[in-house]
């Protein structure tokens, strides 16, 4: 005998079914307008209209309009009028001008670098100055030998011929130069230099006088002395040691008429 099966009922089915058909619904509609987003052009204006609308919608106090200026809104900033149309034509980024700025001024100091270094190639191959650059410019390393005798501040004789080859490529830019001085690691201890301090301030003192008087700006001039706190190889030999005695003229990107920002620290109350 066949039991006849009883027919579905549409009153039990999930009261809560109508979900899943709504769900389905707000997925669809999210993907149009990402799509419609992706394929027009952004008017900022309104975007800025619509951001503060969203906001007071879903704070009820503005929300968006208290985000700060970094990518977001400020409701003390008026947008710029535009175009109904909107424009395809972007402005470039503030990164990317910055960047192609500092390429272009790399660009110049590794043409200027190679300048140095033709100019100077006998002395290169003889193992007595190097031209390297690096992160903060263009740096000429010159051993002692050609500027000082030993253990002493005062200029040679042969160190005009060196400066006079580099002074004319260095004085028509207005690129700030730091000459720094640096000793080995042998103490010294005498009536002149209490210590490998004083003489590598004191050498680097006579260099930027000599580049002052051949015509480079005394605005784009300083010296400093490091003593033996960076050697470029060990001080275990007699040539590594002769090596750490140098005087690096240091063509630094900055330039005089970039002001630093400076903020000023004020005596404060630290509360206990």
């Amino acid at each position: 005998m066949l039991i006849r099966r009883k027919p579905l009922d549409d009153d039990d089915e999930n009261p809560d079914r109508w979900l899943v058909s709504y769900a389905d619904f707000i997925t669809l509609l999210f993907a149009f307008f990402v799509v419609m987003y992706s394929i027009s052009s952004v008017n900022q204006g309104k975007y800025n209209e619509l951001m503060s609308s969203m906001g007071t919608a879903f704070t009820g106090d503005g929300g968006a309009g208290h985000l700060k200026t970094n990518g977001s809104l400020n409701p003390n900033i008026k947008s710029k009028p535009q175009n109904q149309a909107g424009s395809l034509i972007k402005p470039l980024p503030l990164t990317y001008l910055y960047s192609e700025k500092m390429r272009r001024e790399r660009e110049a100091m590794t043409k200027m670098g190679i300048d140095l270094s033709n100019k100077l190639s006998p002395l290169i191959n003889d193992g007595k100055v190097r031209v390297m650059q690096n992160n903060r410019g263009i740096r000429i390393d010159i051993n002692d030998s050609l500027l000082f005798t030993p253990g002493s501040a005062e200029l040679a004789a042969a160190a005009s011929t060196v400066l006079s080859e580099i002074a004319p490529m260095i004085k028509d830019n207005d690129r700030l130069i730091q000459v720094e001085g640096h000793t080995d690691n042998i103490a010294i201890h005498n009536d002149l230099f209490y210590s490998n301090w004083e003489l590598s301030a004191v050498r680097a003192s006579s260099v930027v006088r000599m580049l002052s008087d051949t015509g480079v700006a005394e605005s784009r001039l300083s010296a400093l002395g490091f003593g033996s706190t960076q050697p470029i190889t060990e001080n275990n030999t007699e040539l590594g040691r002769a090596k750490n005695r140098r005087v690096s003229i240091m063509i630094l990107y900055e330039s005089p008429n970039q002001k630093e920002a400076a903020l000023e620290i004020t005596p404060q109350t630290i509360a206990k």
